[in-house]
């Protein structure tokens, strides 16, 4: 049961008695409560302690907590639209939590080769995702749960960084908002479609042929218009906020724009 989850419970014991009895006994309901609001505060806390660092000691960095909260309020009443799926909408704010980290820390990420920066972005988003994720769930899992979540979660911390990466090196010569939003939808888009491909031929191979392209382009354009809606407040933020601007371009790895040449004057006799 995750830590975070509540409500009441149907326990159904079930046994094959070999047309003895039958194979279900008496349904025995329980009552689950949360054991408490410390696992909730385990991702806040962390993005709070981040904050702490020194250079997020201002004003402008605390403007993080509105996609921050954006993506909580979105992902809690998705539990009401979308029944069972606490583990998709878990992952999914796990993952934010991740991106929130990047953003803070993406000063210290940003070296001067990209491919470091990469490595150096990848690891902090896996970390922080799951750090988030396990917060909120726990630690008593199945095999399958964590087969499941490491998929979920590391599936969507190499495409995002990997879009991030591949945006910024096609925007290395300045800083433009509006061609950064379109390549990182497209490339969303191609990463997906390229990571599913094997996945679709498996399929369609087993299935002798009876699976057609046009089941399988609508999942990949669902999964990647998700992931970009989770960059989104980032870079609507970014776009908008002066500090975090910088820490798009440090995270982008984009070149510093060269400063305007000024006309000489001439010096008057």
């Amino acid at each position: 049961m995750p830590l975070t989850a509540g409500g009441k419970l149907r326990i159904v014991a079930s046994a094959d008695l070999g047309g003895l009895g039958p194979k279900d006994g008496a349904p025995t309901e329980y009552t689950w409560m949360l054991p408490g609001l410390a696992p909730l505060l385990v991702p806040w806390l962390m993005i709070l302690a981040l904050l702490m660092v020194k250079s997020n000691r201002c004003l402008s960095a605390w403007l993080l907590w509105l996609p921050l909260g954006c993506v909580a309020v979105v992902t809690s009443l998705g539990s009401n639209w979308l029944p069972n799926s606490d583990f998709l909408l878990d992952s999914i704010l796990a993952l934010v939590f991740g991106l929130a980290a990047v953003w803070l820390l993406s000063n210290y990420l940003r070296r001067s080769h990209r491919v470091l920066t990469f490595f150096c972005v990848m690891l902090v988003l896996a970390v922080f995702s799951a750090l988030a994720y396990v917060g909120r769930q726990g630690l008593e899992w199945t095999g399958v749960e964590i087969v499941q979540v490491g998929a979920v979660l590391g599936l969507g911390v190499l495409i995002s960084t990997l879009a991030i990466s591949l945006a910024g090196w096609i925007c290395r010569g300045r800083y433009r908002p509006l061609a950064l939003y379109l390549w990182l939808v497209l490339l969303l888009a191609a990463l997906w479609l390229v990571l599913c491909l094997p996945f679709f031929l498996f399929a369609s191979f087993s299935s002798g042929g009876q699976i057609q392209w046009i089941e399988f382009i609508p999942p990949v354009l669902l999964v990647s218009g998700v992931n970009f809606a989770l960059l989104l407040p980032f870079l609507i933020l970014s776009s908008a906020n002066a500090f975090f601007r910088e820490r798009l371009k440090a995270l982008l790895n984009v070149r510093l724009e060269a400063p305007p040449i000024l006309p000489a004057v001439e010096a008057k006799p």
